[in-house]
């Protein structure tokens, strides 16, 4: 990490003496972690999913509804906690011993090598799947490092146009970049596996429909069809304005309902199978409230 091109932006930062362009050192950074009851279905379970939300972010979405943590605002109420690799697969197998389904590692690009080389450690005593949870802004030679180490990918996949993930993302390059990422994960784990209705292997997309963004939406759907046909999409509506969207029109405004029925629609029609969201899931109820360490009190406190 003295020169860090672990992802797609390629800063060049030394992380040990510095930060990154995802505002974090070396040390893995994590804020809370805890049983998560809002995932889709076949991650959350009955038990809910196991959620581990690192700091920082190497994408930075100006609508971000974790900004809280991806840009490091959480504050007095809220400490970033740094983690050796010791603690980390600690505090993985806490989680375990809670009984959730799964480890669900929230925004973990930007530590993908710590992050792997605890997992090395770790792997043969956890017997839930572990769920790489990201942006999608990846690339394949970083996610290499995790070839067998990670169970299920649930990777975004935000935007299609260069002008809008420039304005919103600052990364023009956003869509090429993200196919590639979710073709390597493809490769790790080609065959979605779900057991009593929990997924323990393969790829799961996600696609959060953006307001005013409808032909945008409905280009990424096709792309998933013609390259992935056979993955199953989580198609979103749970947008609102969080962080910085209220500067950024059409983005200072929630989903209109015709606007995801146009988009839900043609996913049907293209074949996908998955998820579909409520609309009525567009708050922040569903937002962690990061004041709250979560479990990291519990795992922190004598045991």
């Amino acid at each position: 990490m003295t020169t860090c091109y672990e992802c797609p932006r390629n800063c060049g930062a030394d992380r040990t003496s510095g930060l990154g362009f995802c505002g974090c050192g070396k040390e893995i950074e994590i804020c809370r972690a805890s049983k998560h009851f809002w995932e889709e279905p076949c991650v959350s379970g009955e038990n809910g999913s196991g959620t581990v939300f690192f700091c920082g972010c190497n994408l930075g979405c100006v609508f971000c509804q974790n900004h809280q943590i991806s840009r490091k605002l959480t504050g007095k109420t809220s400490p970033v906690h740094c983690f050796s690799q010791t603690d980390f697969c600690e505090l993985l197998l806490f989680l375990q011993q809670t009984g959730v389904e799964n480890i669900n590692l929230v925004t973990p690009t930007h530590f993908t090598e710590e992050i792997a080389k605890a997992l090395k450690t770790v792997r043969p005593k956890l017997s839930i799947p572990v769920i790489w949870n990201s942006s999608g802004y990846e690339k394949p030679e970083t996610l290499k490092k995790l070839d067998g180490l990670v169970d299920v990918f649930l990777p975004d996949l935000k935007f299609f146009s260069k002008k809008n993930a420039a304005a919103f993302s600052s990364a023009p390059d956003y869509f090429s970049v993200a196919v590639k990422a979710i073709a390597e994960m493809h490769r790790q784990q080609p065959k979605t596996v779900l057991e009593n209705g929990r997924i323990k292997q393969g790829v799961l997309i996600r696609h959060l429909v953006l307001p005013g963004m409808t032909v945008e939406s409905i280009k990424i759907l096709h792309c998933i069809a013609e390259k992935f046909p056979q993955t199953p999409v989580s198609v979103m509506c749970q947008y609102y304005p969080a962080g910085r969207a209220k500067e950024f029109p059409p983005l200072d405004r929630k989903l209109k309902y015709l606007e995801y029925s146009l988009v839900k629609k043609q996913a049907k029609k293209l074949g996908l199978t998955g998820y579909f969201q409520e609309t009525d899931s567009a708050t922040s109820v569903y937002t962690p409230d990061f004041s709250d360490n979560g479990l990291l009190d519990l795992f922190f406190s004598p045991r």
